[in-house]
């Protein structure tokens, strides 16, 4: 079972995330700030994180930087309401892998974490 870490410091958007997908059979940790997440990180490893970008104290991407540095494996899908093309950029230089403004569309989101995980799959083969 593939482990999804999604941090957003609004919990509808953990809360019907994680719902959705874990329909779909994936095992999902909802976090509701940055630093809470990096920490469960160090004893649990995630193939994919979805971060919010604007959280108080430790922002996404902070936590993108942690997790693409720590955790390289690790896929990072943001989501954020304050999209801005400085930001997208940032992101990318990054190696975030996929950008979404809020509200995603959860289809969309879906769709992303399939694609990260069967690249992610093709990249340890």
């Amino acid at each position: 079972m593939q482990s999804i870490m999604i941090v957003d410091d609004e919990r509808i958007v953990g809360d019907m995330a994680k719902l959705s997908l874990s329909q779909e059979g994936y095992d999902v940790e909802t976090f509701l700030d940055g630093e809470s997440a990096l920490k469960r990180l160090e004893a649990k490893s995630f193939r994919v994180v979805v971060t919010d970008l604007k959280m108080k104290g430790v922002d996404g991407l902070e936590v993108l930087r942690t997790v693409k540095e720590q955790y390289p494996q690790t896929v990072v899908i943001m989501i954020t309401a304050f999209a801005n093309l400085d930001v997208a950029i940032e992101a990318l230089r990054d190696d975030v892998f996929d950008f979404f403004p809020k509200p995603v569309k959860i289809k969309d989101l879906k769709a992303s974490i399939r694609r990260a995980l069967e690249e992610g799959e093709g990249a340890a083969a």
